[in-house]
């Protein structure tokens, strides 16, 4: 299998691959990327990738950026090793990128509503650990660095360490800046050496320094010394240090210690981290090289549909269709050497290859690739000197390999069957091969340029004939794969264009044969056919792309205006069936209002209903723009409105008697028992009094028609109500009412008292009282006049 695998250049295309991955763990996963034998598998492995490009193309990247290899890790923490401070940076950040991953596969998925089975299940497993990688996080920075906010301790002995190295260098520089110490130094610096601050000294001045040497120059001119009045501080300093290395090492252990609890999640994370990586490797692969997800089946059939090689530009690749298995499983590739034969043969088996290791494959849509449990290929001159085998041996042995381990399941590649020996014998060899490997039930592509193999598949019961297509005119392949079609040699054609005499040519193909001849005359009328038919078949594919193409359009624009109607209508819906029921609502609460008043025993007056009708019209549904139009257009219309006239309270939809002006727009209006500032656009005249010259007792006796039974004094001041009380009962006596009632309401009760002290004092009152349980009990006062 490894020589198949290079000989039809998987490695290289897996190479391809590897530029698209992100990390370690994904580039592992392709290292041991090799073909499946299960179908079942391929097909979940392509639904993989298939889901892996739907992210791509709707996200247009991937969060994977963070994640690290970190198996070793995780293995050392279980076994009772120490991991150092970067090593568990590296796990703190795996567990973010795996987090980040999750949450971004997880709301595509449950936001976007998106199908996503395969990378779904996978991000389910990925265990969060965001209690470990939050205490990594409070103790180690980005950098690798442990921090100071680790722990109390290692604070306090960083301040003592700042505070040592702050107390040498203060020491060291008041020595160096002296002026009867500046002679003495090679330079006027504080350097380090054994960890410890020194300066460097003249060699010749040694004696004049106390201190330790710890190092000199290479010349020995200089000695870096270490003054004896900062040995101690140094003492200090270095003891402080190691007391830090050890607090250091005390954090990183118990960091370790939580790493190796969660040791078995992390390296299943990290194993689910490799598979997601992977599946996006292959994801954004296949984007680069346009490939489609193929349809797989278990038969041997095979309909690749403008299938190009992956490793070929995409201005070098001319794409071809093969179909295979179903009613041919051998077909004969003839035509000129590089006229793309073999590219034909590695196109067939690399896309097999990749097809059933879960990669999708540069086809277009719907084509169809089998499984194959082997694959086969004799390709190329592999002539090995060191076991001194020819050309026309080397391809024996391998093919005698082949032989003997094909069957049903196989796909068999044959590069040039037969070549490199006697024309005659190779051309039956050839022929007896393809026979055997028939038999077995192999599918089999083969390349040759025996021109007896051209009448083998005519011949021959699931055989077709192939050829690559040659320009004359040009002396160049196209590279067009021409099925049915075998291949002629165009030597005589080849020859002419390049200046050979035609009597040469004529003598050569009087040497040929008449059946032969008649054969290369089929073969090139074919070819005319063929190129006729691909060019007809060619355009008419154009014009039913563009029609598909304006269908589509079509479509779009329907169903974005029936989506567009639909809205509109959803949404006007919505906004009546809100209006009617807040109206129901409010009707259902003034309803139960009333319920309530009728069981307290309590008569339900006419002022409450106007009430109450006041709440209904206001609980209404507004009216459309068409009809606020209509109703303001109404409004326009001026009207003279003077004292007693009848009217009729537009919004509310009840009759009264205008009692005053009180204001340039407004006017006191009379309706029933209740009394109310209205304004003048929502007043309509009805009716005008006539005015009757009589005497002014009669004038007076005509106020009935706008004095009534009731005054309502709710809501007046107290003055003001004094003021109408007095003028109601003149107007009353005036009417001839015997009986009237004042309506002052409950309330503090300084208005029920004022109304009867005055009705008391006042000449023409016989007597007062307090209405009854249905005439307002305390809050009415009922008079008899005189």
């Amino acid at each position: 299998m490894e020589r198949v695998l290079r000989v039809l250049e998987y490695t290289k295309m897996k190479e391809q691959i590897r530029e698209h991955v992100s990390s370690s763990l994904g580039r592992n996963k392709l290292h041991h990327l090799t073909p499946s034998l299960d179908l079942e598998e391929m097909n979940r492995w392509q639904q993989e990738t298939a889901e892996g490009a739907t992210v791509l193309r709707l996200r247009g990247q991937v969060p994977l950026g963070g994640i690290f290899d970190i198996t070793a890790h995780a293995k050392r923490a279980m076994i009772g090793g120490v991991l150092s401070a970067s090593e568990l940076n590296e796990i703190a950040s795996t567990i973010y990128g795996g987090r980040r991953l999750k949450n971004f596969i997880s709301k595509m998925v449950e936001e976007d509503e998106i199908s996503l089975s395969r990378l779904y299940d996978y991000v389910e497993q990925i265990v969060p650990l965001t209690d470990i990688e939050k205490s990594i996080k409070q103790c180690i920075d980005d950098h690798g660095g442990v921090l100071d906010t680790a722990s109390p301790t290692l604070r306090t002995i960083r301040q003592q360490v700042k505070s040592y190295e702050s107390a040498v260098r203060s020491k060291l520089e008041n020595t160096i800046r002296s002026s009867s110490m500046q002679k003495m130094l090679s330079d006027a610096i504080i350097t380090i050496r054994n960890d410890r601050f020194v300066i460097p000294v003249k060699q010749e001045y040694r004696s004049s320094f106390g201190g330790i040497v710890h190092d000199q120059s290479a010349s020995g001119a200089t000695l870096f010394i270490e003054p004896q009045a900062v040995v101690t501080i140094n003492n200090q300093l270095r003891e402080a240090k190691s007391k830090e290395e050890r607090e250091i090492e005390r954090i990183l252990t118990e960091l370790t210690g939580q790493v190796a609890e969660v040791a078995q999640e992390l390296l299943e994370n990290v194993s689910i981290l490799g598979e997601l990586d992977f599946i996006f490797a292959k994801a954004r692969y296949a984007k680069q090289i346009r490939a489609t997800k193929p349809i797989l089946n278990d038969r041997g059939s095979m309909n690749m549909k403008k299938a190009r090689h992956p490793l070929l530009e995409d201005e070098e690749v001319v794409p071809i269709d093969i179909e295979l298995g179903e009613v041919y499983r051998s077909l004969i590739i003839t035509g000129p050497n590089t006229g793309g034969k073999t590219v034909t043969l590695k196109t067939v088996g690399l896309l097999t290859l990749m097809a059933q290791s879960g990669l999708h494959v540069p086809v277009e849509e719907e084509s169809e690739l089998a499984v194959f449990k082997k694959i086969f290929a004799d390709i190329g001159d592999e002539q090995s000197i060191e076991q001194s085998l020819s050309t026309f041996s080397s391809h024996m042995t391998n093919i005698v390999g082949i032989l003997n381990q094909v069957d049903f399941q196989s796909l068999v590649l044959f590069d040039e069957l037969g070549a490199g020996t006697d024309p005659t014998e190779g051309a039956a060899l050839a022929i007896a091969i393809l026979d055997d490997v028939y038999k077995k039930g192999a599918c089999t592509v083969a390349t040759t340029h025996y021109s007896e193999l051209k009448g083998y598949a005519y011949n021959r019961k699931g055989v077709i004939n192939a050829s690559v297509e040659f320009n004359v005119e040009t002396l160049r392949p196209t590279y067009r794969l021409l099925i049915g079609v075998p291949g002629r040699s165009n030597a005589f054609a080849i020859s002419q264009r390049l200046g050979l005499d035609e009597r040469i040519i004529e003598r050569a193909k009087e040497q040929i044969d008449s059946e032969t001849n008649q054969i290369e005359s089929m073969i090139a009328s074919l070819e005319t056919s063929q190129r006729s038919a691909r060019s007809e078949w060619d355009e008419a594919e154009q014009i039913r792309q563009e029609a598909d193409e304006l269908r589509r359009q079509l479509e779009n624009e329907l169903e974005s205006f029936e989506k567009q109607k639909e809205r509109l209508f959803k949404a006007a819906e919505e906004k009546a069936e809100k209006a009617v029921m807040k109206a129901k609502e409010e009707a259902e609460v003034i309803i139960e209002e009333l319920r309530d008043m009728q069981k307290q025993g309590l008569s339900v007056k006419e002022h409450q209903i106007i009430d109450a009708k006041k709440h209904l019209d206001l609980a209404s549904p507004k009216l459309t723009p068409k009809q606020k139009k209509v109703k303001k257009a109404a409004q326009k219309k001026k009207q003279f409105i003077q004292a007693g006239d009848e009217v009729k309270v537009l919004s509310f939809g009840q009759k009264g008697f205008v009692v005053e002006k009180a204001s340039d727009d407004e006017y006191q209006v009379q309706m029933g028992i209740m009394k109310m500032k209205v304004k003048a656009d929502d007043l309509q005249l009805i009716d005008r009094p006539k005015q009757v010259e009589t005497k002014p007792m009669a004038m007076l006796r005509g106020n009935d028609h706008h004095v009534k039974s009731e005054l309502d004094l709710r809501g007046e001041r107290y003055d003001e109500a004094m003021r109408r009380v007095e003028k109601y009962i003149d107007d009353a006596i005036l009417a001839g009412y015997h009986q009237v009632s004042i309506i002052h309401g409950k309330g503090s009760g300084a208005l029920r008292k004022g109304v009867k002290q005055l009705l008391k004092k006042h000449p023409h009152v016989k007597s007062e009282r307090d209405g009854g349980m249905n005439e307002g009990g305390l809050g009415n006062t009922v008079v008899e006049l005189k």
